[in-house]
């Protein structure tokens, strides 16, 4: 009965909860057994909360049965990524230096989350401070990918794709700051969306990139992301950067699903497809023959500034990196060293032993690109390039609904494969940076397998705020293919 409870999607198993033919403390307690049983090898939580989530799930069992009202998860057990805030739990982005740091107040998500009863189940493992492709720089654990665990679960919100791919939760929270919730989604073989910049407040996410970054939801199917985004999304006054409800209404992300659109002009661009493996084209092809059959169009165009996407992602993201990460000194908050003998060793110290190499590395290369000289050279050429490769979004858009792209050059890659070479690591995003310059939505969803049966994935962009309709031409591919349904079996 149990492994059948974690197969179901979201909304299946809150449907059951809602209507009481299930309970949330069994649906909850299965995914504890999952737990116990898998995590050893799979790796994808930092901390975990058992005590807290069985209580939550018996309080919404209480609730149905004396018949009141109950949110929108109705005790559907769910996980996050460990950069966002909660009044329980530690919250270390993966890192030594806030190891023990307990943040005082839970993130708008974590609020809106269980304002909907939904049951946090834990806190999952991440690249350090999201910095990285592959979820290998994080501070205290490695995270396998389910499918093949010699291989890498991608990143940095690898810990969410493998707990949601390994059926160690029903769905999960990431942040994307350029491509960290499509990627290892992709890699994965689940569903994951990341939203228009400012439709999901941003309040209580440790920053990385504080004009990139985004919270976003992982799913194993479109409909579960459609009724995570009804939760997450939304304008909040304690984000300066969230969106008001006049600019941009939300609506309901369920209602029109399983419309298609209709007319549907889908874009390809050359410059996205043009290194990726034999068989993630492949799939793409196959990808493009399906919406042909459904009556889409398929036109090509030119994204003439795509080329500098990652060049300008890396100068923007690693100078904001710098400028955020500059308040861990040892005296605020987080790890302090005891090997100082004045202040200033107080704070190269404490930062030296507290942040990976990793961090370290953008650190510096951030740190350089805003220095007196180079700040018109690197910093405010890339702002520049950024504003280039939003027009280019902007001209598109006007003759198309969408873009289909990769989502990854390749499949999962082994691990500790380019851990070393973070030049072929930050190529990894290749596909996915440009949305997050432009600001736009972006999803992955599964789209096949490769040789080694390892899931690939497709993606779709669209314009601002248009998230309703990139969910529902992804769930047109989803209604005519079956890669969703498929499972990893853990050995």
């Amino acid at each position: 009965m149990r492994n059948e409870l974690l197969d179901m999607g979201c909304r299946q198993l809150r449907d059951e909860i809602a209507a009481g033919q299930v309970k949330s403390v069994a649906a909850t307690e299965a995914v504890f057994e999952a737990v116990e049983k898998y995590e050893e090898t799979i790796g994808a939580y930092i901390s975990t909360f058992r005590k807290q989530a069985i209580a939550k799930a018996n309080e919404v069992d209480e609730k149905i049965t004396a018949g009141k009202k109950v949110g929108l998860l109705a005790g559907v057990p769910i996980a996050v990524k460990d950069n966002m805030c909660t009044a329980f739990g530690a919250t270390t982005c993966a890192s030594k230096i806030l190891e023990n740091f307990h943040a005082p107040y839970n993130a708008t998500v974590i609020e809106k989350l269980l304002a909907a009863d939904a049951v946090i189940v834990g806190k999952t493992n991440m690249d350090e401070f999201a910095m990285g492709s592959s979820t290998e720089t994080s501070g205290f654990r490695r995270t396998v990918n389910p499918w093949d665990t010699s291989r890498v679960p991608g990143g940095s919100s690898g810990g969410s794709a493998a707990a949601v791919a390994g059926r160690l939760c029903f769905a999960a929270l990431g942040s994307d700051t350029g491509g960290s919730i499509r990627q290892p989604a992709s890699f994965c073989g689940v569903v994951g969306l990341k939203p228009t910049y400012g439709r999901v407040s941003r309040y209580g996410l440790v920053a990385f990139g504080s004009s990139l970054d985004q919270i976003g939801p992982l799913t194993r199917t479109v409909g579960d992301c459609a009724l995570m985004m009804n939760v997450i999304a939304g304008y909040d006054q304690a984000d300066s950067t969230s969106v008001d409800e006049e600019t941009a209404p939300v609506c309901d992300y369920l209602e029109k699903l399983d419309e298609p659109i209709e007319n549907l002009k889908i874009a390809i661009v050359p410059q996205f497809n043009a290194g990726a493996d034999e068989q993630v084209q492949k799939a793409l092809r196959d990808a493009v023959g399906t919406y042909k059959e459904l009556g889409a169009e398929i036109i090509e165009v030119d994204m003439p500034h795509l080329d500098y996407a990652v060049a300008a992602y890396y100068v923007i993201a690693t100078a904001e990196a710098s400028s955020n990460l500059a308040r861990y000194d040892g005296v605020h908050y987080g790890h302090r060293t005891d090997n100082a003998s004045d202040y200033i060793e107080v704070y190269s110290k404490s930062r030296a032993e507290g942040f990976g190499k990793e961090v370290k590395r953008r650190i510096m290369l951030g740190t350089y690109t805003l220095s007196s000289g180079y700040y018109d050279a690197y910093y405010l050429k890339a702002l520049k390039v950024r504003n280039l490769i939003r027009s280019d979004f902007t001209d598109v858009f006007e003759k198309c609904d969408c873009i289909m792209t990769p989502v990854s050059p390749t499949t999962a890659f082994k691990l500790g494969e380019k851990v070393d070479d973070p030049l072929t690591m930050y190529l990894s995003d290749v596909y996915t940076i440009a949305a997050n310059l432009a600001g736009v939505p972006a999803i992955s969803i599964p789209c096949g397998f490769d040789e080694k049966e390892l899931p690939i994935g497709l993606q779709f962009l669209a314009p601002a705020f248009s998230e309703d309709r990139l969910l529902r031409i992804a769930r047109m591919f989803e209604k005519q293919t079956d890669w969703h349904k498929k499972k990893p079996v853990i050995s």
